[in-house]
């Protein structure tokens, strides 16, 4: 997954948005004003923060050590940090397969969205 893939699918999501409250470097995807994924897009190699539940975060982070780490300057119960497959440039880096990695940025945005204020998830599902 290159920088251009992890961001367009970021903001694939419902109501996602990029902004940049830290620095034009760091790119920090919302939703309704609640982060799912930081990430450096020109970062070598590529790597992005996101959302899990604790006991999966534990779970990943043995599964696929080195590749998954507790998040760097988050709370690390609730935050990892994933190495993408794919560095600025494109070429493979050694990172998680880029399905993993689709499925662990959905997760985060789910778990952002379970969050949310009951109101706030249903105007979610409206078109």
């Amino acid at each position: 997954m290159t920088p251009g893939e992890l961001r367009d699918f970021c903001l694939s999501f419902n109501a996602a948005v990029e902004d940049f409250p830290f620095n034009p470097e760091t790119s920090v995807f919302k939703v309704l004003g609640k982060m799912f994924a930081l990430t450096s897009l020109d970062g070598r190699p590529l790597t992005v923060n996101l959302k899990c539940d604790p006991d999966d975060a534990i779970r990943l982070r043995d599964d696929h050590p080195g590749l998954i780490v507790p998040g760097w300057h988050m709370n690390k119960r609730h935050w990892n940090t994933v190495t993408v497959g794919s560095g600025p440039d494109g070429r493979p880096e050694g990172g998680l397969p880029d399905r993993v990695v689709r499925e662990l940025v959905e997760d985060s945005y789910d778990l952002v969205v379970a969050g949310l204020p009951r109101a706030e998830r249903l105007r979610l599902d409206r078109p």
